[in-house]
């Protein structure tokens, strides 16, 4: 393995875009599988979600106390050696409950593995954090781009290649990882745009970083809708799973076009304004589902939610490396990569007993207020801290 003089925000980013790719063949399919493969009932495959992101968040937890405690390289290598034999061994064990099991060891390496990437993130020399999870984003959604294209064509096939492609990603990352992050991490230059920064520290920022989260649990619940009853939802209609797969590859695309150009935002826009902005938007994609019946309107609502997506998620954990300093990158990553996991945890669990007890309607529509509410208490929050700051 080489040992590196620095870490190269190339090979971070191409790690995103390894894992993302190898989790795309994965998360699209996990609901449908176990619901019309599996024959277990959607409660079923909402329990099962439920233990795959309580695993990812333990990977979270562990990848962020292990980076600021243990060695970030041995951290990032056990990560890829856990998602990687998981994924491998679905190959030849994919029937109940195998499946499911091996998902939750898939899902505890890819928590490290998520943490990882971005602490490693925080430690890249000569960028903003801006620029450098704008650019791990971007990765990111490239690898949605080639996993969600190549699952919807694979799995019609059969779905043992498609477990074997997913493989080939995996392995592929683990060499990124074992060759090119063996390597110290650099501290972040003091060079963050000038309106990057609010003038007041201590207790209200803590509080605001925290308000963050709780919106950000919020937006993934709501998003992991999208990743999980939805695609029951759309089949139920008649919509072929080749068509809600697409709907990611779209969202990919859109993103890998817009993310550069939400970039050069940056000597324009306060980012925390960007992002309320972009959350906004995504919030509004789901009380428009609630009147939406045919593919056409859900390409277009999906838009709109790539939309916000593109203006707010790849932002916010620059954000709260803004707020909070590189001093404990590894706690904070992991603090929100957890957050997104038990977004994830609750979503399928909480959209299957929706449905089965109400509407889809009546889900889409709670899924909107949750994100509005807590997105107008960060933006009253943030309002305070700036008026504050002025006194």
């Amino acid at each position: 393995m080489t040992n590196q003089k620095v870490v190269h925000l190339k090979w971070v980013a191409l790690a995103s875009l390894l894992n993302n790719t190898g989790a795309a063949f994965i998360w699209p399919l996990t609901t449908m599988y176990v619901n019309k493969y599996l024959h277990q009932t959607l409660t079923t495959a909402g329990i099962v979600m439920l233990f795959i992101s309580i695993a990812m968040m333990t990977g979270n937890y562990l990848g962020g106390w292990l980076f600021d405690h243990w060695s970030p390289y041995k951290s990032a290598v056990l990560g890829v050696t856990c998602s990687t034999l998981a994924i491998a061994s679905l190959i030849m064990f994919h029937g109940w409950p195998w499946f499911a099991i091996l998902l939750v060891v898939n899902s505890f390496g890819d928590g490290i593995n998520m943490t990882i990437i971005n602490s490693y993130g925080t430690g890249v020399a000569n960028h903003t954090s801006r620029f450098v999870f704008n650019y791990i984003y971007m990765a990111f959604n490239v690898g949605v781009v080639i996993g969600t294209l190549l699952v919807g064509i694979l799995l019609p096939i059969s779905v043992v290649l498609v477990f074997s492609v997913a493989t080939i990603f995996y392995l592929a990352l683990s060499l990124v990882v074992i060759w090119t992050f063996n390597a110290p991490l650099a501290k972040r230059q003091k060079n963050q745009p000038r309106h990057a920064k609010v003038n007041l520290k201590g207790q209200p920022l803590l509080q605001l970083v925290y308000l963050i989260l709780l919106n950000v649990i919020t937006i993934h619940i709501s998003y992991s809708l999208w990743e999980s009853v939805l695609a029951v939802h759309m089949t139920n209609m008649g919509i072929p799973f080749y068509d809600y797969s697409m709907l990611w590859t779209i969202n990919g695309v859109i993103i890998i076009i817009g993310q550069p150009l939400v970039s050069k935002l940056s000597p324009y826009v306060r980012l925390s304004k960007q992002i309320l902005i972009g959350i906004a938007i995504f919030g509004s994609s789901f009380f428009l589902l609630i009147f939406i019946r045919t593919l056409p309107f859900f390409i277009v609502d999906f838009v709109i939610l790539t939309i916000g997506e593109t203006l707010s998620f790849a932002g916010l954990p620059a954000w709260i490396t803004q707020l909070t300093g590189v001093e404990r990158a590894g706690h904070y990553q992991g603090l929100y990569n957890i957050v997104i996991s038990v977004g994830r945890a609750i979503g399928p669990l909480y959209g299957g007993y929706v449905i089965e007890n109400s509407s889809y309607q009546l889900l889409f529509l709670s899924a909107f207020l949750m994100i509005t509410i807590t997105l107008i208490i960060v933006g009253l929050k943030l309002m305070h801290i700036h008026r504050a700051a002025r006194t």
